[in-house]
């Protein structure tokens, strides 16, 4: 197990993060893990291990407050969890059997970070136009079976247990954006809401699963809790005054400068 000391220099990003997590909503993964590699150099897999414990106990807040307004839907959450909790244990036994201290997994980790980085960054900024061109693709076909969804749903979660798992990153603008197009009919709060019930047992799981093979740094998950919490409760109480459609494009131009520094280092 890793431990380091306590260092202020976590928590002021914390701070930071959870800011930018109460006013756009974005999940912290796609902030929180770039921040630990890029600035602080923490070795990738030590900084997906101890973000994703980070991102389930912040997420499981989101989780009280979207239960208490009924804004979960718990057929997709179930479906979703179908997919992705299997897969997240594939991906841990992957990595518990691999030396996660090479260059090559470091790099593996790290160029799937930088390109999820971009389609975040990307998804940012065109999601309504992305999910209108979904809705004119799909417009005039037959209405797809509650089994056919159910099964496509089953697959993004899938897909979000490896993502999740290897990077940290996925579950937030890429999870319900596709989450959108399956469900048009759905209230965007309650797909916000699934997802992020959804994110709190992958992530404990992902987390939980590091910890086994020694890549929790539990003084850096201290340090950086006791920064996104007020974090996240302050950007909750500013949002409304601020305008939200220009704080996504500085945050996905950001995004998109560390996916280019992750991916050319």
């Amino acid at each position: 197990m890793t431990l380091s000391s306590f260092d202020p220099l976590y928590s002021l990003s914390g701070l930071l993060v959870g800011a930018l997590v109460g006013i756009t909503g974005v999940g912290g993964g796609s902030l929180m893990t770039p921040i630990l590699v890029l600035l602080f150099g923490v070795h990738p897999a030590t900084a997906v291990g101890t973000d994703l414990l980070y991102a389930a106990v912040t997420k499981s807040a989101g989780t009280a407050v979207h239960g208490i307004h009924g804004r979960i839907n718990w057929r997709v959450v179930g479906c979703l969890a179908a997919g992705s909790v299997p897969a997240a244990l594939l991906m841990l036994w992957l990595m518990a059997g691999v030396d996660r201290k090479s260059i090559e997994v470091a790099h593996t980790i790290t160029t799937a970070l930088g390109w999820l980085l971009v389609m975040t960054a990307f998804m940012l900024v065109f999601r309504r136009q992305v999910l209108d061109f979904a809705k004119r693709s799909i417009g005039d076909r037959r209405p797809m079976r509650p089994a056919t969804i159910s099964i496509l749903t089953v697959l993004l979660g899938l897909a979000l247990g490896v993502l999740v798992t290897l990077t940290s990153v996925g579950a937030g603008a890429l999870g319900v954006t596709v989450l959108l197009i399956l469900y048009p009919r759905l209230d965007v709060r309650e797909i916000v809401g699934s997802d992020i019930v959804h994110a709190v047992p992958l992530t404990l799981i992902g987390g939980m699963g590091y910890w086994m093979i020694g890549e929790i740094d539990w003084g850096m998950l201290l340090a950086l809790l006791l920064g996104s919490i007020p974090g996240i409760i302050i950007g909750s109480l500013v949002a409304p005054k601020l305008h939200e459609r220009t704080i996504r494009i500085v945050l996905a131009l950001t995004l998109a400068v560390v996916a280019w520094k992750l991916l050319t280092s």
